[in-house]
């Protein structure tokens, strides 16, 4: 009989890891400093038994509990600045986010938020724009994701939606970071096969960029190298059969080794997935899992030794290029990732307006190739 593992870890912050540690919640929002959590989530992680559950036993523990569940799959700023009011009006002292990625990005953006004086597009991941940010109007966070995927849980930025220009921005601040998680694998277990499988190629797919990006970062790539194992063994096992606790706790650590990863940079996948999440409002995982085999290929004269390296380590064979490219298409269609960008819902008529948001993405930048609009374009037609 398989087991889940229980862990506590500090790094890159600490982290409550193991089956039923949601019970600890009231005692980790205590130990952030935190009396009066607003839980931040969407509408429907928030009518979910375990929603009611985790903020009864901060109840139960004397913390008066606030609820904003109005957060979006894919974040927009008037979804902060509705969090910001809801956190104003309680006089709370600090977060809860609660929920799959967005949840966490939008939770820990309206903690950031709620006492900063200047526009939050101030705050854009962009050199040192993150000194601009007043650090003691800060409010401490604690972050328990119910999806094994992004890994925001130990980031230290939230993506949200500028609905003027239609691009995703990055917002940061080193302070941005959880004081406290909590990752219970039991909180996945009732996630459906299909967000199962998006989330899961969204870890998968951290750990490659990560792993890819010319950054010497050698610490991040080991993490990269086995997050990526854990999700070849795990991920399926999981989209199989949703119960298998040891499967979801794997895959739990996946995504946020993801997370930390990234630290050494993303990539291609990333730069073309998001501009097609801010105008078609996809899911970031499926998207990214759905443009990886292209981006891929295009980045193989650089990376195609690093990548034999890699399909080593994962006892593929081959262990070459090739051998992993036809691993990442067997596990995609394994786990029930569509073909291509049509097959998503995506039509070909914005391509060039992607391509020119994608080549300025932030994320851009850690490709091994550079990506211009024109290889953006060629990256879109090959994924469509």
């Amino acid at each position: 009989m398989s087991t889940s593992p229980t862990a506590n870890w500090s790094y890159p912050t600490a982290i409550r890891f193991g089956a039923g540690r949601i019970k600890e919640l009231a005692q980790a929002c205590r130990s952030a400093g935190i009396g009066r959590p607003l839980f931040v989530t969407d509408a429907g992680v928030a009518a979910l038994p375990m929603t009611a559950a985790a903020m009864e036993v901060c109840r139960a523990d004397g913390l008066d509990c606030g609820l904003f569940a109005d957060v979006r799959p894919n974040p927009v700023a008037a979804d902060i600045e509705a969090g910001l009011k809801v956190y104003r009006d309680g006089g709370h002292d600090g977060v809860v986010a609660f929920g799959g990625g967005s949840d966490l990005d939008a939770g820990k953006v309206i903690a950031f938020m709620s006492g900063q004086t200047r526009p939050m597009w101030d705050f854009e991941d962009i050199g040192d724009w993150w000194t601009r940010a007043d650090p003691d109007g800060i409010a401490p966070i604690v972050a328990v994701p119910t999806t094994a995927g992004t890994g925001s849980e130990v980031g230290r930025a939230g993506v949200v939606i500028n609905e003027e220009t239609h691009t995703k921005k990055i917002i940061f601040h080193p302070k941005m970071l959880p004081a406290v998680v909590i990752c219970d694998p039991e909180l996945t277990v009732g996630l459906p096969p299909k967000i199962t499988a998006g989330t899961g190629m969204d870890a998968f797919a951290h750990c490659l960029e990560a792993y890819c990006a010319p950054t010497y970062h050698p610490m991040s790539e080991g993490i990269a190298v086995e997050g990526m194992r854990l999700v070849k063994e795990y991920l399926p096992r999981a989209c199989r059969d949703g119960t298998d606790i040891e499967a979801r706790a794997h895959m739990m650590s996946a995504a946020a080794m993801g997370a930390v990863a990234f630290q050494k940079g993303l990539g291609g996948i990333h730069a073309i997935s998001h501009p097609i999440g801010a105008l078609y409002d996809t899911h970031h995982g499926m998207t990214n899992a759905v443009v990886m085999p292209a981006v891929l290929r295009f980045n193989a004269a650089v990376i195609e030794t690093k990548i034999s390296r890699l399909a080593g380590w994962l006892g593929l064979a081959p262990a070459t290029f090739d051998g992993f490219l036809q691993f990442v298409v067997d596990l995609r269609h394994k786990v029930g990732v569509p073909g291509g960008l049509r097959e998503l819902g995506v039509d070909d008529v914005r391509f060039d307006e992607m391509a020119e948001m994608a080549a300025v993405d932030p994320t851009a930048g850690g490709n091994p190739i550079p990506i211009t609009p024109q290889v953006a374009r060629q990256l879109l037609d090959a994924a469509y």
